[in-house]
């Protein structure tokens, strides 16, 4: 437990500042929402904080969950200098509980970072924390299950659904039709075996056009390319915001993606969706969560052929 007194009992923690620690990436941060208001709800009378990536922080400031956005610096572990820099802006959020969400070995060190005579409550997993993750299956759960665990573990007993209705953006500018599904063939570029080919994804905006269905791709502005590949889709790529990602979702008849962050926002916004995995990922611990949310699986995804995607798609 922490050696001063601003945090010593759940009571106590409920007010006062809390910090959330979530570095990254997309699709871990929608995996979180469920967590988020979860510790909202707990800590009523709290000034909550978040810490982040510099790719993340506008957008988590639009989050209701939260009072402030503090920024990841990243420091190399040798320098000192941003280390300290660091340590005292954590310091100076007197922040009487922590929860770690990112549970990394990075985000374990912050830990220390703190000084030990006001070392605040801290949830995850850094050595000789105050409320420890002791699940020895937490590194196979998904992540929803896993976080929900880690915050019982702490004390949270109230789970609210993942929500964005608060998300919004502006597609009307897009002028797209009344019926359209959404394509996402990109993912991260170090992961190129996350990728069902560019060319499978022509022929299914293909098939679906003859349906009636306008194809439209969507992803962020690297991936820019792939959309030459697919020219039967309305190319998206790069045009959208977080919030007029959400708003497709809402209108799209369905989405069909890869693993990657936006499929976790378009079923947790309401879409449809089919998210085809390769054997890089572990559908189990992070598939997408939604109301209708269903996955297609291969070794490697060059052998998925069009014609299962298709008898997967919804009525």
């Amino acid at each position: 437990m922490p050696r001063d007194d601003r945090a010593t009992t759940d009571g106590m923690a409920r007010g006062g500042n809390v910090l959330v620690v979530k570095l990254g990436a997309f699709g871990n941060i929608i995996l979180s929402l469920a967590a988020f208001a979860a510790i909202r709800q707990h800590h009523k009378g709290a000034r909550i904080s978040v810490l982040t990536s510099r790719t993340y922080a506008d957008w988590l400031r639009t989050f209701p969950y939260f009072d402030a956005v503090l920024v990841d610096p990243r420091p190399r572990w040798w320098d000192l200098l941003a280390l300290r820099q660091l340590g005292r802006m954590l310091a100076d959020g007197r922040f009487s509980r922590v929860y770690d969400l990112q549970t990394s070995a990075r985000s374990s060190r912050y830990f220390r970072l703190f000084p030990a005579k006001y070392r605040p409550e801290w949830s995850g997993i850094a050595f000789g924390c105050a409320l420890p993750d002791r699940d020895p299956r937490r590194n196979v759960l998904h992540d929803t299950e896993r976080q929900q665990g880690q915050l019982r573990q702490a004390g949270i007993s109230a789970f609210p659904s993942a929500d964005l209705s608060w998300c919004r953006g502006d597609i009307a500018r897009f002028g797209l039709p009344d019926d359209f599904a959404l394509l996402v063939p990109g993912s991260s570029p170090d992961r190129l075996g996350k990728r069902w080919p560019a060319g499978h994804y022509q022929a299914l905006a293909e098939r679906l056009a003859a349906r009636g269905i306008t194809p439209v791709v969507v992803g962020s502005a690297p991936e820019k390319g792939l959309a030459a590949d697919i020219p039967a889709a309305i190319d998206l790529i790069g045009q959208t915001s977080f919030g007029d990602l959400a708003d497709l979702a809402r209108a799209a008849r369905f989405a069909v993606g890869n693993d990657t962050g936006p499929m976790h926002l378009l079923a947790t916004a309401g879409c449809a969706v089919i998210t085809l995995f390769s054997k890089e990922s572990n559908p189990s611990q992070c598939a997408p969560r939604g109301r209708w949310a269903r996955i297609l699986q291969r070794p490697d995804l060059a052998e998925l052929p069009v014609e299962a995607v298709l008898e997967s798609l919804p009525d």
